[in-house]
């Protein structure tokens, strides 16, 4: 049978699928609109199940927030050639908006919420059908807190989120995003690091005292001094300041105000 221009145009744009999958789709469908759409999505999720073995290491990583809550995602795939395209950042917007207004309590949820009639988890097994690579929700986190504020760096590869005890100058509050893209905290303070991380940290300065020969007795010292380091590297607060570079992010913020505090914080980035 002779399948039109906008049938198949219809069919596009309710699949993103290319025009010829369309086209075929419709043909095999004898013309019926909805057999041709279960047949592009069945089509995606074949595809999707052969490409699960790929590694999809490139992406786009992207951040939101609407003051009081921020959301980061990533969605991954196989190329940066996809990665860059107009088509993918569209439709990983669309997830980040979905997870800002519902803010689900981790990736799968995210990935079981609906977007339209489907679930983002169909949405992205047809995206892999239309775009012909392996696509991943491979991070989602979200900051709910009295102000909010994210970062992300140019090219999409890395995206921060930081929630504050309460809303102050955007200005403050992206320049503590920022702070954690460049210096990569893995804690807000020294209370935040757990006791395994803080027990291999001083194992480690042991090691490393007696490897330098130091008396047995000055080896809990020496690695007591490595650990408070650590925590000037590692934990937010304590860290250096970047756009000053004589304070720390604790004395910038209490110069901000006094009551100023970091509740929590995201940060993802792809590699």
């Amino acid at each position: 049978m002779e399948i039109t221009a906008a049938e198949v145009m219809k069919l596009r744009k309710a699949t993103n699928a290319g025009m010829m999958d369309c086209k075929h789709a419709l043909q095999e469908a004898e013309g019926d609109f909805n057999k041709a759409v279960d047949i592009i999505r069945k089509k995606g999720l074949a595809i999707a199940n052969k490409r699960a073995d790929r590694d999809a290491n490139q992406g786009c990583v992207l951040a939101k927030t609407d003051g009081k809550s921020a959301v980061v995602v990533s969605l991954n795939c196989e190329t940066d050639f996809v990665a860059q395209n107009a088509g993918f950042i569209a439709f990983t917007e669309r997830v980040l908006d979905l997870a800002l207004a519902t803010l689900p309590a981790d990736r799968e949820a995210l990935l079981a919420t609906k977007l339209d009639d489907r679930t983002v988890a169909e949405h992205i097994s047809e995206q892999t059908g239309v775009i012909g690579e392996k696509l991943e929700l491979a991070y989602y986190g979200k900051v709910v807190a009295g102000g909010c504020s994210i970062y992300i760096h140019p090219g999409n590869k890395l995206a921060t989120a930081v929630g504050f005890n309460k809303e102050v100058a955007a200005q403050v509050m992206k320049n503590v995003a920022m702070q954690i893209a460049a210096m990569s905290p893995i804690a807000v303070d020294k209370a935040d690091i757990p006791a395994d991380v803080i027990e291999h940290e001083l194992e480690i300065g042991r090691g490393k005292a007696q490897e330098e020969g130091k008396p047995a007795e000055m080896w809990d010292k020496i690695a007591q001094g490595r650990l408070n380091k650590f925590y000037q590297e590692a934990t937010l607060l304590n860290q250096t300041f970047e756009q000053d570079g004589k304070i720390t992010v604790r004395e910038y913020l209490q110069g901000v105000d006094k009551s100023l505090s970091v509740s929590g914080f995201l940060r993802f980035s792809l590699g």
